[in-house]
């Protein structure tokens, strides 16, 4: 079963190392000390961790109801717009997100460099690769 360094969890959980540190610490994330006194987290346990921590987020004014379960909250970065689609970016944690929507929801919805929003991917086809 993989193993992670206390960065590597921390990138896969979206947070700094000093937060990972703090849950461990705190004794929310059960971590291993190896020999060389190198703190790890097991793969199982960081995904256990990861998924409850997923679930039970802390409630946001305004949130929408949705039977979506893919999604990312983030903050756009950027916007092209053309004379009827428009291509956005969204930073998510570690994850770029880009969409392309049409240029009328842009100016409905007043997407802009900075405004945070949440994209949903309902897919019928979703591609995992290894690592």
């Amino acid at each position: 079963m993989p193993s992670y360094s206390m960065g590597q969890a921390a990138n896969l959980l979206g947070v700094s190392p000093e937060t990972v540190r703090r849950w461990a610490d705190a004794g929310r994330l059960p971590v291993h000390r190896a020999s060389d006194g190198t703190r790890t987290v097991d793969g199982v346990a960081l995904a256990a961790f990861a998924k409850e921590r997923a679930a039970s987020p802390a409630p946001v004014a305004g949130a929408v109801a949705t039977s979506v379960r893919n999604s990312f909250a983030g903050i756009v970065t950027a916007v092209r717009v053309d004379d009827v689609a428009a291509q956005m970016e969204i930073q998510s944690g570690p994850h770029r997100v880009v969409s392309v929507v049409t240029r009328e929801s842009v100016e409905q919805l007043g997407i802009a460099v900075g405004v945070c929003v949440t994209a949903r991917v309902k897919s019928t086809e979703v591609y995992i690769d290894l690592g």
